[in-house]
């Protein structure tokens, strides 16, 4: 549902001036055209593209599309850096009203409902989270999503993480430097084996940043910022 004004505080750190830097909408969000194909594994093939065609040295992901950076590496698809802000790791993992919306998304005529009801009442509820003097343009970006694309995206989603048990392994197996950051009160679970698996991966550094929720990448620009800074150097 984050469209790549949730970037903006973050590519506009002072740290990152150096850089060249590119914010990318995965279709679909906001106002945004979906693809026909919603899959994971399609999303990973059309942001690969973009990283090619871009130059990019190193990605950064948010939540999903912290998710779809994954794929990318999993996929072959990319082998520079990545930087994953609150990735989901298995079905598990994800948050309960999101299973709950995936689940009452599936029913006819209800679903539909379900999806716009959500669109007028997630975005105000999320204000909170969200820093005070950014709050009213990110929810507002944050409504600015159509619904029925929302669930197609959303149940694609379900299918993906029902495809594997624990993504750990698949990020593992991928080889690529990843920073996995997150908050230090993420809503997104992490398991004790999932964290030791990422533990034992050598190439593989976790983050976690004090103060800071799913929504760390508009709430602490300045430290993802340090860790974007961090994973860059590995590029030279």
């Amino acid at each position: 549902m984050c469209t790549t004004e949730f970037y903006a505080d973050l590519m506009a750190e002072k740290a990152l001036a150096d850089l060249a830097l590119v914010a990318v909408t995965q279709p679909g969000f906001g106002p945004t055209t979906p693809p026909d194909d919603v899959s994971m594994e399609n999303y990973a093939r059309l942001l690969a593209d973009v990283a090619a065609r871009e130059r990019c040295d190193l990605v950064v992901g948010h939540s999903l599309g912290a998710n779809v950076a994954l794929e990318m590496a999993a996929l072959g698809l990319f082998t520079g850096p990545l930087v994953l802000l609150s990735p989901t790791f298995s079905r598990g993992d994800e948050s309960t009203f999101l299973t709950v919306l995936d689940a009452v998304g599936r029913v006819p005529l209800l679903g539909p409902l379900a999806w716009a009801g959500m669109l007028k009442v997630v975005p105000r509820a999320m204000r909170g989270s969200l820093p005070p003097h950014r709050a009213e343009t990110l929810s507002r970006v944050m409504a600015d999503n159509d619904a029925a694309v929302c669930r197609r995206m959303v149940r694609e989603y379900y299918a993906y993480l029902a495809r594997y048990p624990s993504l750990v392994p698949r990020l593992c197996e991928a080889g690529v430097p990843t920073w996995v950051v997150r908050g230090e009160h993420d809503e997104i679970g992490l398991t004790g084996g999932e964290r030791r698996g990422l533990e034992a991966c050598p190439h593989v550094t976790l983050v976690t940043v004090p103060d800071a929720s799913h929504l760390l990448l508009v709430q602490k620009p300045a430290r993802i910022a340090d860790v974007v800074l961090e994973a860059a150097a590995a590029t030279r």
